[in-house]
């Protein structure tokens, strides 16, 4: 039996897609992926890695600092799309 689960994507940036599980649970975080490498980082209260499978530090300084950036977007965005299931 194969189990079809959506990942909605929250936006693109530099080549990464940021996004997450329709299946998510809270806190609320968001998955990153970039060239077969992942990452998981929670959103609230802080932005906090929670996972890494391929990206350098480096890459994930700046994912952080997106994250960071657009909090507010990946806040609404979760919200909006887990209120309307």
């Amino acid at each position: 039996m194969v189990i079809n689960i959506a990942m909605p994507t929250v936006f693109i940036l530099l080549g990464f897609r940021f996004y997450f599980f329709s299946n998510d649970h809270t806190p609320i975080h968001i998955h990153i992926s970039k060239g077969g490498s992942e990452a998981k980082f929670n959103v609230v209260p802080d932005v906090l890695l929670i996972s890494n499978q391929g990206f350098k530090n480096a890459e994930l300084k700046i994912i952080k600092t997106i994250i960071e950036e657009n909090k507010e977007v990946i806040i609404e965005h979760w919200i909006t799309y887990f209120n309307n299931k």
